[in-house]
């Protein structure tokens, strides 16, 4: 009988040096595992290791030792197209800055994840588009320019983006790192919705106390290792 994997990412003895100017090992022996549904933060003082761990868990850097996988699948050594196409279809991305394309439309910024990936029509990642906005409350912004959108309901649309190819992992690096109080808890709920209606799995990188101590569980990281999880 297969045992029922609950675990949608785990690490075993992740390293990692930095070269230059000199040999440092910035990450010691990394191992996580991040059960589906869990909303995590990952916290730390500057220099700790947070942003390169997450680096790593996001397979945007493969220099390293150790093991990473996600959904079930086996990541490190795969060729910088083979993750390009995983991270695509698997993880979805919220960063400090919302990164939206001014020019474009809401409901255009929200398509480009799934017109990329390319397994759906045109009108069926417009539909999903719409679908992500309405979770998020912004479906009646959908044909507006997002240079014309407040900075929390910019948020709003890039975490909306991120959703667009349902990924096992949302990836948040300062999601409210650029928000006042107010929109900074709006994400939060937004988050907080995410992972206890839709099972949503979310990892965040905060600097924000308030944030993390509200999340599932908060990891603390400490000169390169795990301090407690």
């Amino acid at each position: 009988m297969t045992a029922i994997v609950n675990y949608v990412l785990r690490t075993q003895d992740i390293i990692k040096y930095f070269y230059d100017p000199e040999k440092f090992q910035v990450l010691k022996n990394i191992s996580l595992t991040v059960n589906r549904g869990e909303f995590l933060s990952l916290v730390g003082k500057s220099g700790c290791g947070k942003s390169t761990l997450m680096y790593v868990l996001s397979t945007m850097d493969t220099d390293y030792q150790g093991q990473l996988e996600i959904a079930g699948m086996q990541l490190t050594g795969k060729s910088q197209n083979e993750l390009a196409q995983f991270r695509n279809r698997h993880i979805g991305f919220v960063f400090q800055f919302h990164y939206l394309l001014p020019e474009f439309t809401v409901l255009q910024n929200v398509m480009i994840p799934a017109l990329k990936l390319g397994q759906f029509s045109n009108e069926e990642i417009e539909h999903r588009a719409i679908e992500k906005l309405s979770v998020l409350g912004m479906q009646e912004h959908a044909k507006k320019r997002t240079s014309k959108l407040s900075g929390g309901q910019q948020q709003r649309v890039a975490i909306a983006r991120a959703l667009i190819n349902d990924p096992d992992i949302i990836m948040g690096d300062e999601p409210t790192g650029n928000l006042d109080s107010y929109n900074s808890g709006v994400v939060f709920d937004i988050f907080r919705e995410l992972t206890s209606v839709y099972k949503q799995t979310i990892i965040a990188v905060t600097h924000d106390d308030e944030f993390a101590k509200k999340t599932d569980r908060v990891v603390v990281m400490s000169d390169g290792q795990i301090a407690t999880s």
